[in-house]
C-alpha cells in the first residue's frame, strides 16, 4: 500500500512537473514572439516632422496659398474642376470612384490616388513620372484629359484677383504669381496633408490596449506569411517602388516612363494610411474591397513574365486573411476636418 501510495505521488509529482516545464516553454515561446512582434513594430514607427525640401520651406503664407490654389476650381480651362474635385477629404483625399473623372467629365484611365503623406514620397503619380511635388503640383492642371488650364492663361487669370495679388506677395515676396510659385504653394499645402496617429501608432507606441487579438495576429502576418511588408513597408507602408502584381488591366504603367519593359504594368506602391476610406482600389480601381486585395494577392494574380518577384501565390487560410483585414483596419486614423478656404473674388 505504501508502495502504491508513494509510485502515485511520484508520477502526480512527474506530471506536476511536466505541466510546469510546458507551461514555462509556452511563455518563453509567448514572450519570444512579443520581442519579435517589437522589433517589427520598430520598423513602422511614425515620424516626428514633416520634411519640407531646401528650395521649398514651409510657410504659413504659403500653406494657405495653396490651400485656396487646390480648392479653386478657376484652375480649370472650364472653372468648374479643382485639385479637391478628385482628392476629396470626406474620401481620405481619393474621390471614391474606380477612375478619376477629368475635362468635361471624361473618364481618366487611372484611379485616383491620395494625396495622404506624400511629404514623404519619392516619385510621384502611379507611374512616377514627376521627380517632385511640385512637378506633380502642375501636371493635372495643364493635362488636357484632366483640367486642361494653360498656364500662362492661369496666372493671367489669377492676377486679375487682387486677393491672390496680395496672397502671393505675402508667400513669395518680391516674386508674386509665376508657374513656379504656382507649384510650390500647392505643394507646400500638400505637404501638410498627413494622417493623424491611428490605433496601430498607439500600439507601436506601448498601448496594448488599443488594437484587439485578431489585429495583432493579422500584423504579424502582414511581416511573415503574407509577405506584405515586402513593399508596404515604412511608417505609411510603401516602398515607393514599383511592382506589377498582375492585375489584368493592359496599361504600361512605368514602362512608358523608363522606356524598359523590365517594368511593364509595373505601378508605385500605395501607401496604406486611412486605407479602409480609399475602395475601390489598384491602380484601375479594379479590387472593391479589402477583402477581395487579400484574396488577389492569395491567388488571384495574372502569371507573366514582368510579375514582381515578390508576387508569389500565399497560403493564407481564411483565419490568417481575416486577421490581416482587422490589422489593415487598424491603419486608419480620425483626420482633423478640413475647411473650405475663402476663394479671392
Amino acid at each position: 500500500m505504501k508502495f502504491k501510495l508513494w509510485s502515485m505521488v511520484r508520477v502526480s509529482a512527474a506530471a506536476l512537473s511536466c505541466v510546469v516545464f510546458f507551461q514555462a516553454l509556452a511563455e518563453a515561446d509567448q514572450e519570444s514572439e512579443s520581442v519579435g512582434v517589437r522589433q517589427m513594430l520598430e520598423r513602422f514607427q511614425r515620424p516626428d516632422a514633416i520634411p519640407f525640401p531646401a528650395d521649398n520651406r514651409y510657410s504659413d503664407a504659403k500653406a494657405e496659398l495653396g490651400q485656396r490654389l487646390f480648392f479653386d476650381p478657376r484652375l480649370s480651362l472650364s472653372n468648374s474642376i479643382s485639385c479637391a474635385s478628385c482628392h476629396n477629404p470626406s474620401f481620405a483625399w481619393e474621390d471614391g470612384q474606380p477612375l478619376g473623372s477629368g475635362h468635361k467629365m471624361g473618364k481618366l484611365g487611372r484611379h485616383t490616388p491620395t494625396i495622404l503623406n506624400l511629404a514623404w514620397g519619392e516619385l510621384f503619380f502611379w507611374d512616377g513620372r514627376a521627380a517632385t511635388l511640385e512637378q506633380q503640383a502642375l501636371g493635372p492642371i495643364q493635362a488636357n484629359a484632366e483640367m486642361a488650364q494653360p498656364l500662362d492663361d492661369l496666372i493671367k487669370e489669377l492676377a486679375q484677383f487682387e486677393g491672390y495679388r496680395t496672397a502671393f506677395a505675402e508667400a513669395f515676396p518680391g516674386e508674386g504669381i509665376s508657374r513656379e510659385n504656382i507649384a510650390r504653394a500647392i505643394a507646400t499645402f500638400e505637404r501638410t496633408i498627413v494622417s493623424n496617429l491611428a490605433p496601430f501608432d498607439r500600439w507601436a507606441r506601448g498601448d496594448e490596449n488599443a488594437v484587439g487579438a485578431s489585429a495583432k495576429r493579422g500584423f504579424i502576418v502582414f511581416n511573415t506569411k503574407g509577405r506584405c511588408a515586402n513593399c508596404h513597408s515604412g511608417w505609411n507602408f510603401t516602398d515607393d517602388s514599383f511592382h506589377d502584381i498582375g492585375l489584368k488591366s493592359t496599361d504600361p504603367g512605368r514602362a512608358t516612363v523608363v522606356g524598359s519593359d523590365v517594368l511593364r504594368h509595373a505601378f508605385k506602391t500605395p501607401g496604406l494610411r486611412n486605407i479602409a476610406q480609399r475602395a475601390p482600389y489598384m491602380h484601375d480601381g479594379s479590387v472593391p474591397t479589402l477583402e477581395a486585395v487579400i484574396d488577389h494577392y492569395v491567388d488571384g494574380f495574372i502569371r507573366r513574365a514582368t510579375l514582381s518577384d515578390e508576387i508569389k501565390p500565399l497560403a493564407l487560410n481564411d483565419a490568417e486573411k481575416s486577421y490581416l483585414a482587422a490589422f489593415l483596419g487598424t491603419l486608419t486614423s480620425k483626420d482633423d476636418d478640413m475647411a473650405l478656404p475663402t476663394l479671392p473674388n
